[in-house]
């Protein structure tokens, strides 16, 4: 039992139901727009994504950074799973089980493709999407410890992701998609930024290059504020150019927690002791409930 609560937490089933949320936006643009979902190719796109999701958090944790290695997770969506070591899963195990998730991705996508036909767009997207997974957990580009990973991963989860829903499902672009993913894209970083703060002095100290350590604690926060902010008048901004009343409008009240967040940032910069836990949780939340909202308006609607 210990050891699959182990290799759960090295799983890290939040960041996977990420994955799982805009994967479901992107065909639910699709649905809206008149497409018939076809459920078989929506449970291997979903699958593929989740497998590749899994051998990068895999392969990730056995070329950990040192400053991985060395600090203890603060908070439940601290960059190191703390599931490797003496007592616990043997580092061989873990990077078998990332080898095994590739093999299976492999067969994977030779079942997708077979099964939509030869479409260039769809092999280039999920040929991009698998090179940026794999480039920021592994070597020798390891993104995630080069202070360009977090955008990287911001945009396959927000953007790329959706958009192959979306083309398994209709096959032709539509403004619709861009209209709803973008504004994700900007709180999906101020999240990753916000997960970076709890890790780092540790982070320094093993220098661990995350883009929080690169622009330094006080940009970091005056720039974590912006990214909350920024997305919510990017989400404005969709729904001014059309995106319908009743998909924008329930999303774009998590801009309530989104303030709280700003707010409770501004107290941690001016001298107030943190609440990591709460403060990780509520990032999450912000990026969750909107990606959860506005997609819950396209299947619906």
């Amino acid at each position: 039992m210990n050891s699959f609560r182990l290799f759960l937490r090295l799983s890290r089933p939040l960041p996977i139901l990420g994955g799982v949320l805009t994967f479901a936006l992107g065909a639910g643009v699709a649905r809206y727009l008149g497409a018939s979902i076809d459920w078989g190719i929506y449970l291997l796109g979903q699958s593929w994504v989740i497998l590749l999701q899994l051998s990068a958090h895999y392969l990730g944790d056995y070329f950990a950074h040192p400053a991985d290695q060395a600090n203890a997770p603060r908070t439940p969506f601290s960059e190191r799973s703390d599931s490797l070591g003496s007592g616990k899963l043997p580092r061989q195990l873990v990077f078998w089980a990332g080898v095994s998730c590739l093999s299976v991705l492999a067969s994977l996508t030779v079942l997708l493709i077979s099964n939509v036909g030869i479409s260039p767009s769809i092999i280039l997207m999920m040929g991009v999407i698998s090179l940026a997974a794999l480039s920021y957990s592994i070597p020798p580009m390891r993104l995630a410890s080069s202070g360009y990973g977090e955008l990287l991963m911001s945009i396959l989860i927000t953007n790329l992701v959706p958009a192959l829903a979306y083309l398994l499902q209709a096959g032709e672009w539509h403004r619709l998609l861009p209209m709803a993913t973008f504004p994700l894209l900007l709180l999906h970083l101020g999240m990753m930024m916000a997960f970076e703060f709890p890790d780092y002095a540790a982070d320094v100290k093993y220098e661990k290059n995350t883009l929080l350590v690169r622009i330094g604690w006080r940009h970091g926060m005056q720039m974590h504020n912006l990214l909350i902010l920024g997305g919510f008048i990017l989400l404005g901004v969709a729904w001014a150019l059309g995106l319908p009343d009743q998909i924008a409008l329930p999303a774009l009240l998590v801009v309530m927690i989104g303030a709280y967040h700003v707010w409770v940032m501004t107290r941690i910069e001016a001298g107030a002791r943190p609440n990591w836990l709460l403060f990780t949780v509520a990032a999450a939340a912000i990026f969750g409930l909107t990606a959860y909202l506005l997609a819950y308006g396209f299947w619906t609607r």
